[in-house]
Order: C-alpha cells, then sequence, then structure tokens
C-alpha cells in the first residue's frame, strides 16, 4: 500500500516560502488567504460536521478582532495575551448566543444566528467610545518582533524580514496550530458524534445523546476559532472596522466554505484560496468584477457539486490508479 502524500505539511513548507519569492503582494496574498482559510474551517464545524448552517459566523470574527484591537491599542496588552483573548471572548460570546440558537433547527437557527450578528454589528457601529464607532479602530499595532530579530543575528533564516514578513510567519504559525486542534476535534468521538447528529438528528436523540448539549459545544468552538481568526485579521488588516461582524462577511465564508465542498476538512480552507485569488484577478482586469465573479461562483458550484477540494481528490485518486497500473 503506497504512502500518502502529506499535502497539508507540503503546502505548509510552500507557503513558508513565499516571501523569499521578495514579492510583497503574493506574501499580502498568502496572509490573506491563511486567515481567511481559518475562518472557513471554524464555519465548517458547523456546517459540515454537525449540519447547522449559520448566517452569522462573522460575529465572532469582528469580536475577535475589536478585542484583539482594543487590547494591544488602547491597553498595551502584548499581542501573546491578547490573541488568546479574542478566542476567547468569541466563545463566550457565542455560548451566549448559542444557548438561544441551538433550541431551534434549520431554517430558524440560521436566522436566529444572523439576528444576535446583526445585534454585534450595531454594538460595533454606534460603541463610539469602545469601538470607535462608524470610523472603527486605524492603526491595530504589529505584535513587537524585536525578539525575532536579534535571533536573526544568531540563526540566519530569522534574521533581515520586514514586520510585515514576521507577522505573516507567525499567522502561518498560529493557524497551523489552530488546524491541527481543530483536525483532532474532527477526528475525535466528540467530532465523530457530531457528524451523526448531522446525519440524522432524531436516530441521535433516541440513543440518548444530549444532541443541543453537542451542538452548543460545537457552536462555542467554532466561534472561538473565528474569534482566532479576526484577531489576525485586525492585525493584518492594521484596524478593526465595523463591517468585520455584517452579514456580507458571513455570506463570504459560507461561499468559500461550500465552493471548496464542506464535506473535507481542508476543502474550506481551498474554497478560501480560490475565492481569493479569482477575486485578486478579476478586480485587476475589468471594473464588471461583480458580475464576472458571481457567474464564475455559479459554473463552479453548479460543475462541482461536492467542492473544488473533493474534485482535486478524486482527480488525485484516479491519477494513482493510473500510475499503479502503468
Amino acid at each position: 500500500m503506497s504512502a500518502r502524500i502529506p499535502w497539508a505539511a507540503l503546502a505548509l513548507v510552500a507557503a513558508f516560502c513565499v516571501p523569499a519569492l521578495g514579492s510583497r503582494y503574493y506574501t499580502f496574498l498568502a496572509n490573506d488567504i491563511a486567515i481567511w482559510a481559518l475562518f472557513a474551517t471554524s464555519l465548517n464545524l458547523l456546517v459540515g460536521y454537525t449540519g447547522l448552517v449559520s448566517f452569522g459566523h462573522a460575529a465572532y470574527f469582528g469580536i475577535g478582532a475589536y478585542t484583539t484591537g482594543i487590547l494591544m491599542k488602547k491597553l498595551g496588552v502584548p499581542f501573546l495575551l491578547a490573541f488568546p483573548a479574542a478566542g476567547l471572548a468569541a466563545a463566550l460570546a457565542a455560548l451566549v448566543f448559542g444557548f438561544f440558537c441551538v433550541r431551534v433547527t434549520r431554517i430558524y437557527f440560521a436566522m436566529l444566528t444572523l439576528a444576535f450578528a446583526q445585534i454585534v454589528w450595531a454594538i460595533c457601529f454606534k460603541w463610539n467610545e469602545v469601538t470607535g464607532g462608524e470610523q472603527g479602530m486605524p492603526e491595530v499595532p504589529y505584535p513587537d518582533f524585536g525578539w525575532l530579530e536579534r535571533a536573526g543575528e544568531i540563526v540566519p533564516l530569522l534574521g533581515g524580514w520586514r514586520t510585515a514578513e514576521y507577522f505573516y510567519f507567525t499567522t502561518l504559525v498560529l493557524v497551523a496550530a489552530s488546524f491541527w486542534i481543530l483536525r483532532r476535534i474532527v477526528d475525535s468521538p466528540f467530532g465523530r458524534m457530531l457528524t451523526a447528529i448531522r446525519e440524522n438528528r432524531e436516530r441521535a436523540e433516541f440513543i440518548g445523546v444530549n444532541v443541543r448539549r453537542f451542538e452548543l459545544a460545537a457552536f462555542v468552538i467554532a466561534g472561538a476559532f473565528a474569534g482566532l481568526a479576526g484577531g489576525l485579521f485586525g492585525i493584518f488588516n492594521r484596524g478593526v472596522f465595523p463591517d468585520f461582524a455584517y452579514w456580507n462577511k458571513s455570506a463570504e465564508v459560507l461561499i468559500m466554505t461550500l465552493l471548496g465542498g464542506m464535506h473535507s476538512f481542508y476543502g474550506p480552507a481551498v474554497g478560501a484560496a480560490a475565492l481569493l485569488w479569482l477575486n485578486q484577478q478579476i478586480v485587476a482586469h475589468t471594473q464588471y468584477w461583480p458580475l464576472v465573479l458571481g457567474t464564475i461562483l455559479i459554473v463552479l458550484l453548479f460543475a462541482l457539486p461536492g467542492g473544488i477540494a473533493s474534485a482535486l481528490g478524486a482527480a488525485a485518486r484516479r491519477f494513482g490508479a493510473r500510475w499503479r497500473r502503468a
């Protein structure tokens, strides 16, 4: 039996090599993709594994971004404390909102998540003293990378990078660690129970599973990782603004999840990369980019109903089978 190719590890190594290409554009795009990949994967814990469609996942993304921004800019808290605080604040909000959301199902669940997200957006938009209101919170500082620059005097590969590139490397490490934790969760008995609930909620209840408790746990975990993604995005964007929590961010990340494939762990990450790359390319070539992008997405969703990741996996298996026969 042939060994499986470690695609995730290879992709991580390739991502670390991006700044060596010398292009700030590609480093910027790769950083953006990494953060959105984590955001989309956190949503997939609800959509793909639990069968809960959330229209308000951006609420936790925004809460995480504002938590990190307030702590680092206004209170001078170091990144090592502000980053986990973003996940904790988002998890606490998800616990409160999820307590009510998991009591309803299907479209009612989706609409209730949207309602709570709009409440979060309204608070961010109006609470001028804390969030900056409509103007948001610009100039969120980068973490202090002085220790890395000093370490670069000893280890050559660590030195000579710009601050944005140090943050990019930090993002890759944190996103990779988050992916590892999420992978362990979905492969655990807890993750398999979520899949059982997705497949047949009534049967799970019949055998004695507390479905609401498992759904609430998934809701909180998904919110926590969305908050971590938001914390990274606020620094990457060099500012936090109310539209981070607006409904269109929830729609965008849901499209990424569906486009990449919600029944594949890495599908949402592939969808995030595809959507962001398409958006960058189309915007650069035409002013009618919303029409062109929408048309391409419709074609892809119809042509690849299982998502891009599933199509790539099937193609790789066919290629492998032909190679072995040859």
